[in-house]
């Protein structure tokens, strides 16, 4: 545990030492080797609490807090190696990222300080044991990513986001409040040590409990209908940023559902089928919104929306089946949504900093202005479409093996005897065979309209980026495939938070008919390098001619398909989940010079809800703005009639 603290406090450390360097590039530098050296120190906790088992320590923080209780057991250190190896590379990344604004002449430091305080916040809110504490952390964390998302607080729009995005952070710690509120209450303590065994005194609270708890932390993981931030955030935040906050921040929503589990015990059923539905719900959502954006980085935010729906649906169904006492389907289930937080983090991480590395060198994020890349920035492509296939969960890469343990778990839960969760269980099979669908469909157009094909505007690049900014994604790249080719590890390793729930004793014919499966996938992956150098063999050989084009000498980029006409025969499918504008410029004359036709695709939810709430509420503080006038006196008479008000209000009250 020493280990873990001392790794925090590099962290600190060089967040101070930032502070004192003049130079913006030696800066990135010098956080960049002290997240290394602290991720080194996190790691060797982390499994040195695999071995060993949890481990406490207790600071005495004075008369306000006393005793305040640390602790990393394994679903801590599960949690803490993937945010500390995640946030060093998106850190490392960013020596290369921020290296045009510092040459613009921009200040990053500020921005290097709440980089490390993100990083150090959410390492330390997965072991903090005290509610008063953990609040606190959690509100750093939100406070330090809220100053980086605004990072480019000049651009049109950016504060706007920073701002929503603050208002659903504090939203969601309202609803965490009352959670560990109720819990203090109950046991007169702020220690989580005493908030266990809540369900065995009263059920029906601690379902309530649990209730308040989900919600809080849903908003943070960007479950439907709280999601709204995400899509707004991500994209304006710095690639870096986004990569730290989908890959990584929004997990620690699901380490506190998780948490919140532990706590309250299993739910009731009726909840159950709720969080199951909900997420199903939040999957499909995000997916195809995905499908129809057209900025690259906000594609990407409504893709993190469906992963954190897909991690949903394991945790429901190992809900379910933990309900009907069915261990097998339980433990696949739980370990299928460990694996997908995992790789979600790790591919999601990639894509992102991929859409980045895009982004600096062609100054647009809208994929309809992109093309041929692939030509000019082959290790970027590469990863972008490693990353692609990783998230559309085909083999034989990562995201395959913790879809395929939901689908596993799916499977087995059919035989259970009950016809009810027969039904659900058929409907949550079919609902995910359906995103995964969509998400192959989300991301063939990414990959084509942005990568191949020729150039569709003067948004492109002569050279791919400096090292600093592909070896981080070269790593994740090899992440993704090494887990993909070894699925019963990836399984072992999510059995050790898992242990905690469930008895793993049914896992060994599990990791058998997973290490079956790795020796098809290497197959697999044989075959298709085989296919790839006879491919390359034959190229070689063959020579292409240009064959009569109907008159045109040469097609143009105009001729090429383009994302929303890809996208047309889902997008009429599915129309009423959409609200879609269309700004038109007709062609006018014999021989028109200029014609346009866009369309842009809103969010149902932000337009039919969010939007009209802001406008009434809008409208209803206009009223007051008699107040507001300027005058002193005047405001010193409404604080001292408040002041009379409330002392009234509690003399009633005594």
């Amino acid at each position: 545990m020493n280990l873990y603290f001392i790794g925090i406090a590099i962290l600190i450390l060089g967040a101070i030492f930032s502070l004192f360097i003049k130079n913006p590039s030696n800066k990135l530098k010098a956080i960049s080797i002290f997240s290394i050296l602290a991720t080194l120190n996190i790691i060797t906790a982390s499994i040195k609490t695999f071995i060993a088992g949890a481990n406490d320590i207790i600071f005495n923080f004075g008369s306000v807090f006393q005793n305040v209780r640390f602790s990393i057991d394994n679903i801590s250190a599960f949690f803490a190696i993937i945010i500390a190896s995640m946030s060093t590379l998106a850190i490392i990344y960013s020596n290369g990222y921020l290296k045009s604004y510092i040459e613009k002449g921009k200040n990053i430091t500020a921005h290097c300080l709440f980089l490390i305080l993100l990083m150090a916040s959410m390492l330390s809110v997965v072991v903090c044991q005290n509610a008063l504490m953990f609040l606190i952390i959690w509100e750093l964390m939100s406070l330090s990513s809220f100053f980086l998302v605004i990072f480019e607080y000049e651009e049109k729009n950016v504060i706007t986001s920073g701002i929503k995005y603050l208002v659903y952070m504090h939203l969601s710690v309202i609803f965490i409040i009352i959670f560990f509120a109720m819990l203090s209450i109950q046991v007169h303590s702020l220690d989580f040590i005493y908030f266990y065994g809540i369900a065995n005194k009263n059920i029906e609270l601690a379902n309530l409990i649990f209730i308040f708890g989900f919600i809080g932390f849903g908003i943070k993981a960007g479950f439907v209908p709280f999601h709204n931030w995400l899509p707004d955030a991500h994209p304006k935040a710095p690639t870096h940023v986004s990569a730290m906050m989908s890959g990584v921040m929004i997990k620690t929503g699901i380490y506190g559902i998780i948490r919140a589990l532990e706590i309250c015990s299993i739910p009731k059923l009726n909840t159950i089928y709720f969080i199951l539905i909900l997420a199903i719900i939040t999957a499909l959502y995000g997916i195809t919104y995905a499908s129809v954006q057209k900025d690259i980085k906000k594609m990407l935010a409504y893709s993190s929306i469906e992963n954190i729906g897909i991690i949903g649906i394991g945790l429901g169904i190992y809900l379910l089946a933990t309900y009907y006492e069915y261990p097998t389907v339980a433990l696949i289930a739980l370990c299928g949504a460990l694996a997908h937080i995992l790789n979600h983090s790790i591919f999601k991480s990639l894509l992102f900093l991929s859409a980045g590395s895009i982004y600096i060198k062609t100054h647009t994020k809208n994929m309809e202005l992109l093309g041929g890349l692939i030509k000019k920035m082959p290790t970027t492509a590469v990863c972008f479409i490693l990353g692609g296939i990783s998230i559309c969960a085909l083999p034989p890469f990562n995201g395959f093996v913790s879809e395929f343990l939901i689908y596993m778990s799916f499977i087995k839960a059919l035989d259970m005897n009950n016809f009810g969760v027969f039904i659900v269980t058929l409907f949550a099979l079919s609902s995910l065979a359906l995103v995964g669908t969509i998400a192959i469909l989300c991301f063939t157009k990414t990959i084509s309209i942005s990568l191949l094909g020729e150039p569709r505007s003067e948004h492109s690049a002569n050279e791919d980026n400096p090292k600093s900014m592909l070896i981080p994604m070269g790593i994740l790249a090899g992440f993704c495939l090494i887990l993909g080719l070894f699925p019963q590890f990836v399984f072992k390793y999510t059995l050790l938070p898992a242990q905690i729930f469930i008895d793993y004793g049914c896992a060994c014919k599990q990791i058998a008919f997973l290490s079956t499966i790795s020796k098809y996938l290497f197959v697999f992956l044989s075959l298709i390098i085989l296919f790839l150098l006879v491919k390359k063999l034959i190229s070689n050989k063959s020579t292409t001619y240009s064959t009569w084009g109907c008159g045109y000498n040469k097609p143009t980029s105009k001729m090429q398909y383009s994302g929303a006409s890809y996208t047309s025969p889902f997008l009429n499918i599915v129309k009423p989940l959409f609200k879609r504008t269309r700004d038109v410029k007709k062609a006018k004359g014999l021989f028109p010079t200029d014609a346009h036709y866009e369309t842009r695709v809103d969010d149902i939810e932000e337009t039919y809800i969010i939007n009209p709430i802001l406008k009434w509420d809008e409208k209803l503080l206009s009223k007051f703005e008699i107040i507001q006038n300027g005058d002193i006196q005047q405001y010193i008479r409404f604080g001292l009639a408040f002041l009379a008000l409330a002392l009234i209000v509690a003399i009633l009250i005594i």
